[in-house]
């Protein structure tokens, strides 16, 4: 049941079923402490990071790797390391944004690592505003009471710890990486005191930034882990310079663009909150590739592909932020599916700004269920046909984008999260990737 293989969910459900109280019981016995990490965006990545950190201080750590982010999937990881009484051992686990009262609540966690909320699969997690509601009443309960790390340039979540909260607050401090103004398909943008719109200074990613309520003086909080120079080094890495209340610190990021930095300041964060000292951290986190479909870079046949996972505006607004970081003409793979765990509501298309690197790209080829939505998203964007190939089978649009890519260049794939594991199952079994549970 335990054995290695995809199904790394499946197990914590069976072990739930049995013993409901399962997961209290062996987190019990993480005598390290237990930190959870969620947002909408980056879960994976970040929780990949600050497990490097924690391990570079000699611990043993439990963590979700493969990504099975609800209460099951953390039950496997649980079971599979089976910590016993006394263990030193400490647990850094991804949680789903809807799933982390739950989680918290079966876990009650020594940390909590909350980093954005945005707009994603709506038919699911309904509006950002009841997801914070939920996590409002989640924190208000937990006993005993954890140390927040929590990302406040998103005015959702600064609003969240109650009076008295320990808390340690990250965020960016760099006004040369922010963009002028906000995305115009932006999430939050009100005053969750006020109800009046948020002003910005500067606007880092979607409605993250540094803003202000001009109507009742609620501001931003300042950042205790603060990137002051995101280092940005075009589409391959960054060199983040990062203020800590231990000094400042540098990070050698293998990791694009700014969404991936603020990631790296929260890993960085909780970090700090788990009791390793920052310039331990910032080494472990440097050397941490990355996740698997998160700006993860493969060979095939000798052609370099990299994965940028794309499953809502705000992340695909990223991306394409990324790509115009460097010069040159794009060769672009986007594939869109609208399964369960993409969100059947594709409309989000129309909201990421794709138009500014549509005129360097050579070749886009659509793909996946709903490919044909994105074509015509494209042909409305201007990308003349000739540019354009539809190719609905991921497989087979992976083998049209490899054969068509210029030698020397690099193929850009933008996958939804099931069609990412589609294309990632093709290079697995082409021996250009390893196993996504593989991951550690």
């Amino acid at each position: 049941m335990l054995g290695r293989g995809g199904g790394t969910a499946m197990p914590g459900k069976v072990l739930i079923g049995l013993d409901p109280g399962a997961v209290r019981d062996l987190s019990a016995n993480l005598g390290g402490g237990t930190l959870l990490v969620s947002a909408t965006n980056g879960k994976t990545t970040t929780t990949r990071l600050v497990t490097g950190a924690l391990r570079a201080g000699g611990r043993e750590v439990v963590t979700n790797a493969a990504g099975a982010n609800l209460l099951s999937g953390v039950a496997t990881a649980l079971a599979e390391a089976a910590p016993r009484q006394g263990s030193t051992a400490c647990g850094a686990f991804e949680v789903d944004e809807a799933a982390l009262p739950a989680v918290a609540d079966a876990l009650r966690p020594s940390a909590l690592l909350l980093m954005n909320l945005f707009r994603d699969q709506l038919d699911r997690h309904g509006e950002l505003e009841s997801i914070a509601a939920r996590w409002a009443q989640m924190l208000a309960g937990l006993e005993p009471r954890p140390t927040l790390v929590v990302c406040g340039d998103d005015p959702l979540l600064a609003s969240l710890p109650g009076e008295g909260a320990d808390v340690l607050w990250f965020g960016i401090d760099d006004p040369s990486a922010g963009a002028g103004t906000l995305a115009h398909a932006s999430d939050s943008t009100t005053c969750r005191r006020c109800d009046a719109p948020l002003r910005y200074a500067h606007a880092w990613i979607g409605h993250i930034g540094a803003w202000s309520c001009p109507a009742c003086g609620l501001t931003r909080p300042q950042p205790d882990v603060a990137v002051v120079d995101a280092g940005l080094d075009g589409a391959t890495g960054s060199h983040p310079v990062i203020s800590t209340p231990e000094g400042e610190v540098r990070l050698d990021l293998g990791l694009p663009g700014l969404h991936n930095v603020l990631n790296a300041a929260g890993a960085l964060a909780a970090a700090i909150a788990m009791g390793v000292p920052a310039a331990d951290a910032a080494a472990a986190i440097s050397g941490v590739p990355a996740a698997f479909g998160r700006s993860e870079r493969v060979l095939v046949d000798g052609r370099e592909v990299v994965m940028l996972l794309a499953k809502n505006p705000a992340g695909a607004n990223e991306n394409v932020r990324t790509l115009m970081l460097d010069d040159g003409d794009h060769d672009l793979l986007v594939a869109l599916n609208d399964r369960i765990a993409d969100g059947r509501d594709v409309s989000w298309i129309w909201d990421v700004d794709w138009e500014p690197v549509l005129p360097r790209v050579r070749r886009l080829t659509a793909t996946g269920d709903r490919a044909y939505d994105l074509a015509l998203r494209f042909r409305y964007a201007g990308l003349p046909e000739d540019r354009l190939h539809v190719v609905p089978d991921p497989v087979a649009a992976l083998d049209g984008a490899l054969a068509a890519l210029p030698q020397g260049a690099i193929l850009e794939v933008l996958p939804t999260y099931t069609a990412m594991h589609e294309i990632r199952a093709d290079l697995v079994a082409r021996g250009a990737a390893g196993e996504f549970w593989d991951a550690t």
